[in-house]
């Protein structure tokens, strides 16, 4: 489950943790290590779940907009596709984060 600053915040309080600059320098560099990701959408932090994110080009995410469980999904094809894409648009993009939004399968058979 994706957790804001403020959240991770709360629970570091008592590890010495004050000021949520603190969190974010420690989450922008978990984020350059491959180690977190934020979900723009959510503007939440959510761990890794692949090993090999800190050399990866694109992630993406599902995300349910009813129980906002958040999924990575790593998909070679999706990401050459939206490589080839940025490529013919003149776009130099080395980190791209794409967020699929709907139902997930458990809250779409409710």
């Amino acid at each position: 489950m994706p957790l804001s600053a403020y959240s991770i915040l709360d629970g570091l309080r008592e590890f010495g943790f004050k000021a949520p600059l603190q969190v974010y320098r420690a989450l922008d560099r978990l984020i350059e290590l491959g180690k977190v990701h934020r979900i723009e959408s959510m503007n939440a932090f959510i761990a890794c779940e692949h090993s090999l994110c800190q050399v990866s080009d694109m992630t993406a995410f599902t995300i349910c907009e009813k129980c906002e469980k958040v999924s990575e999904v790593k998909d070679k094809e999706l990401s050459d596709y939206i490589h080839l894409r940025a490529v013919k648009f003149g776009l130099h993009a080395p980190k791209t984060n794409i967020e699929f939004h709907g139902l997930c399968s458990d809250c779409s058979n409710r």
